[in-house]
C-alpha cells in the first residue's frame, strides 16, 4: 500500500521545521548567541515557533500516516495535510506578529492543529473499533 499522500505533507512539514530552524540559526549568528536566547525577543520568538511545529508534529503526522494505512480516503488526508499546514503557518505568523500575546493566527493555528489531532485519534479509534 502506498501511503504517498500522508508522505507529501510529512515532507512538507520537514521543510517548513528546517526553514523554521533556519531563522533561529540567522538570528543567533546575528546576535552572536550561541544558547538561550539571552532575553532577545526575536530570538525567544522564532524559537517558539520552531519548538511548537518539533512538539505537534510528530503525533499529528503520525496519526495522518496510520490514518492513510487504514484507508482514510485520499480527499480527506488532502484536506487534513492542507488544513495542518494552514494551521502550522497561521501559528507562526500569528506568534511572531503578535509578540507572544494574543495573534488571530496564533489563537486559530492552535485551534485547528489540536482539532486536526483530536479528529485524527478519533478516526484511527474508529478504524481499531470498527475493524
Amino acid at each position: 500500500m502506498s501511503v504517498a499522500v500522508s508522505g507529501f505533507y510529512i515532507g512538507l512539514t520537514a521543510i517548513m521545521a528546517v526553514y523554521f530552524s533556519l531563522r533561529v540559526v540567522k538570528l543567533r549568528r546575528g546576535l552572536k548567541i550561541g544558547l538561550g536566547t539571552d532575553g532577545n525577543q526575536d530570538l525567544t520568538l522564532a524559537s517558539r515557533v520552531h519548538v511548537n511545529l518539533v512538539e505537534n508534529a510528530p503525533i499529528a503526522m503520525a496519526l495522518l500516516l496510520v490514518a492513510e494505512i487504514n484507508g482514510l480516503a485520499e480527499v480527506y488526508i488532502h484536506l487534513i495535510g492542507t488544513v495542518w499546514l494552514v494551521a502550522r503557518m497561521l501559528h507562526a505568523i500569528g506568534l511572531t506578529q503578535g509578540q507572544g500575546g494574543y495573534h488571530f493566527g496564533r489563537f486559530w493555528g492552535v485551534l485547528l492543529t489540536w482539532i486536526l489531532i483530536l479528529t485524527l485519534s478519533v478516526v484511527n479509534i474508529g478504524y481499531f473499533i470498527l475493524g
